[in-house]
């Protein structure tokens, strides 16, 4: 389709795309190639630590280059379809649909991807969401080229995600239809991915070990987890024993600060733990309680809910 395609056409498509506001067209087209050609210097690069003690790098954007990257998202990636099996990074799609498949089974096993965001590379990139049916040659690259940084996608940006799902999605489709011919029920939530069922954990690690080489992914190890319905069982924090609810550790803590506020006074509860900002402790507090009641709304919990939304009324 672009076999006869030049430069002039090209910068024509590139400047269709409006990536960018920018009233000059040259200014426009060479913003988009200096960006493109120097991208490592359009980064901000840190480092944050895990839980686990280790550390993740995060690749944040400048401004310019957020906004090329919201316009990449919403008017071309968006428009490309995921797998049912993806259900993270889209409208519609919470934790609670990742966990609803496998609540009351009776094996669980929970597998991580190594590195996942930094081992998606360039040309999976380009030939999943850039690829010449839709694109000039020239253009899926330098789309490519805006959406990496070294060659690799990263955790940071707002393209990254959508990215990924649209890589994944063909090893999701194999993987899921090999699944449900073995009545298994799988579900991905960006690198965790989530089997359950009545099945040899073995098989699956193997299958899908080698599926993610084809891919030049790997398998974290140390993340594989298999669960029985003897013990609790968590997908991507959620307890799934019976029904789909935040852990209980989690929702006795709100229940005993809410039960301290009401005792003793905030200002007093604020004290006793040093807190000195009381509108950013009030927000926190709620939206913990909005995410209880997001995965299983209870009149316990929408009690709560109301009762702080007063509080933080006040506090105005």
């Amino acid at each position: 389709m672009w076999k006869y395609i030049g430069v002039k056409e090209c910068n024509e498509f590139l400047l269709s795309l409006n990536l960018f506001k920018c009233n000059s067209r040259e200014k426009y087209l060479q913003t988009i190639y200096a960006i493109s050609n120097n991208k490592e210097n359009n980064y901000k690069v840190y480092k944050i630590k895990k839980r686990n003690g280790g550390y993740r790098t995060i690749y944040e954007p400048n401004s310019l280059l957020k906004e090329i990257h919201k316009n990449i998202l919403l008017n071309i990636l968006n428009n490309k379809e995921i797998s049912k099996y993806a259900k993270a990074y889209h409208k519609g799609i919470s934790l609670k649909d990742n966990a609803i498949p496998h609540v009351d089974k009776k094996v669980i096993l929970k597998l991580d991807i190594k590195n996942f965001f930094e081992s998606i590379r360039f040309i999976d990139i380009y030939n999943t969401c850039f690829t010449i049916e839709y694109f000039p040659k020239s253009v899926g690259m330098v789309l490519t080229y805006l959406c990496t940084y070294e060659d690799h996608l990263t955790e940071g940006a707002s393209v990254s995600p959508y990215i990924s799902n649209l890589v994944m999605k063909e090893f999701d489709e194999e993987i899921g239809e090999y699944c449900t011919l073995n009545k298994i029920d799988y579900t991905r939530y960006s690198d965790d991915m989530t089997f359950s069922g009545d099945f040899n954990p073995s098989d699956i690690i193997v299958k899908v070990r080698k599926m993610l080489y084809k891919l030049g992914l790997r398998l974290n190890d140390k993340k594989t987890v298999i669960l029985t319905n003897s013990k609790r069982e968590t997908v991507t924090g959620l307890v799934v024993n019976n029904k789909v609810q935040v852990n209980s550790k989690y929702r006795n803590k709100i229940r005993q600060e809410v039960y301290y506020i009401k005792k003793f006074g905030l200002k007093s509860h604020l004290e006793r733990l040093n807190i000195s900002d009381t509108k950013q402790y009030l927000n926190n507090l709620y939206g913990r309680i909005n995410y209880v009641n997001s995965i299983n709304k209870t009149s316990e919990f929408t009690n709560y809910k109301d009762y702080i939304a007063k509080l933080i009324k006040m506090y105005k």
